[in-house]
């Protein structure tokens, strides 16, 4: 123990992390002006419904014009977090202010929004302003130019994470059947260089094949000197193919840039150096090198264990519920499973009220985008959801025994549309848990080709008109 102790605060080279800061920074700074750009604050306050997370219901969007003021906060922290200006308070500000964005609405849960939220958790405790900062330029006594080694063990744990159970996860019957990469990749025959080929499986199983070895192996190639640069090449061109094929948003050169700190941590001082940069403080004085004072090393290491040991367990919790995840959702979130699974489907709900004789047949489309529809039919958790605000509605009208049944029909990976949610049950006065939920309906249809997709003439299957 004690030698471990001893690696674990020895001092490494701190160019990696205020690389790492910068770079953080910088892209997030893009990320907070693409939601400028293209509108997408205004989504939040367009309706008076949003799906929220288990537990995190009560949190709702600024009254106009919050959300645009929230957005412009977190874009001039992003800023002062790439330049290492009042570090510690911005990494935390952009940490709550983002999260505070990811918990809004669950339709728009991403993975990588996700592991943005883990990364400006960690940016808060680690000395990342103690080199090429402005906070280093402003209180000459906080510079350094080492860091303890746990520090880069613990970004490059939590960004490897991902990739590990990314491949554990494909490791899974659909995905090693080709799909649904097949029905991806048969979109996409307008691109340069594979559009002529995206009907081949050769093609199909390269990218089967080259995903599920590049997420397992990615990590111990960038890790290993000898594997470095061939590892590096692999990511590289992972990344740039994934911004084309799916639009991704900044998660490709998030991720790309991150690679980075598998290596040498000294590497990018070095790079300086080599185009005539000579990485100095605005004084122009060499950083120091020694290390400064940390808390007692039992107590960090141990904080270090539990939050590791929670981003190990918390993707191998769907293990703890029966049927294909993919199909019940249930434990899919926060799990890493990424690009495994397309899911198309419609659904109705059923209204009675037993005291009156009263029912109602409501379409969701009457209320909710056709994005937030598309989504929450194909998810258990958000059909529950607007249940119970169907029926707290109808319960305002004055019809306090009202039942909520729904009705979806949903594909999954290009299985012929079959029911998802038990019609029996009466929705309503099911409660939101994270114990299994009986009224979801087994996945038994093994997958088949060719692939089938619902469509929107496909709404009989559920409307009951034919």
């Amino acid at each position: 123990m004690p030698r471990f102790l001893h690696k674990s605060f020895a001092p490494v080279d701190i160019a990696w992390l205020a690389f790492f800061r910068i770079l953080f920074g910088c892209v997030m700074l893009v990320e907070v002006i693409r939601y400028f750009a293209y509108g997408w604050i205004e989504i939040f306050n367009a309706s008076d419904f949003h799906f929220g997370f288990y537990a995190f219901e009560w949190v709702k969007p600024w009254p106009d014009p919050g959300m645009h003021l929230h957005f412009a906060a977190l874009g001039v922290s992003a800023l002062c977090l790439a330049l290492g200006f009042c570090y510690r308070f911005m990494a935390a500000f952009f940490f709550i202010g983002f999260t505070y964005v990811f918990l809004l609405d669950e339709t728009r849960y991403l993975n990588h929004f996700y592991l943005i939220s883990l990364v400006s958790f960690l940016m808060i405790f680690l000395p990342a302003h103690r080199a090429w900062s402005v906070d280093a330029w402003l209180r000459p006594a906080i510079r350094s130019s080492v860091t303890p080694a746990w520090t880069l063990w613990l970004m490059r744990a939590q960004i490897g994470i991902p990739y590990f159970f990314g491949g554990i996860a494909k490791l899974d019957s659909d995905w090693l059947h080709g799909e649904p990469m097949r029905m991806w990749l048969a979109e996409r025959s307008h691109m340069p260089l594979i559009g002529a080929y995206v009907h081949t499986e050769w093609l199909v199983y390269s990218f089967v094949i080259g995903g599920l070895l590049l997420d397992l192996l990615i990590v111990p190639g960038l890790l290993w000197h000898r594997t470095r640069l061939l590892a590096f090449c692999a990511a590289a061109s992972f990344h740039l193919l994934n911004s084309q094929l799916f639009h991704i948003g900044i998660f490709p050169w998030l991720m790309l840039g991150a690679t980075f700190i598998f290596f040498p941590p000294d590497a990018a001082r070095r790079c300086l150096l080599r185009l005539g940069i000579h990485p100095r403080s605005a004084t122009g004085r060499a950083v120091h090198s020694t290390v400064p004072r940390w808390r007692p090393r039992q107590r960090v290491l141990g904080a270090l264990a539990l939050y590791l040991a929670v981003q190990v367990l918390v993707p191998l919790r769907h293990f703890a519920y029966p049927g294909n995840v993919h199909w019940t959702e249930e434990g899919h979130r926060f799990s890493w499973h990424m690009k495994l699974r397309t899911k198309s489907g419609d659904a109705l709900f059923d209204l009675v009220s037993p005291s009156t004789g009263r029912t109602w047949l409501v379409d969701p489309l009457d209320h909710l985008s056709e994005a937030a529809y598309a989504k929450m039919t194909t998810h258990p958790d958000m059909i529950l959801q607007y249940a119970h605000y169907l029926a707290a509605q109808k319960r305002r009208e004055g019809f306090p025994d009202i039942e909520v049944r729904a009705r979806a029909m949903v594909s999954l990976n290009g299985r012929p549309p079959r029911p998802l949610i038990d019609p029996r049950f009466d929705l309503a006065h099911e409660p939101r848990s994270l114990a299994h939920a009986a009224w979801v309906l087994p996945l038994t249809e093994p997958l088949s080709r060719p692939s089938v997709r619902l469509e929107e003439n496909d709404r009989h299957f559920i409307s009951g008109t034919e």
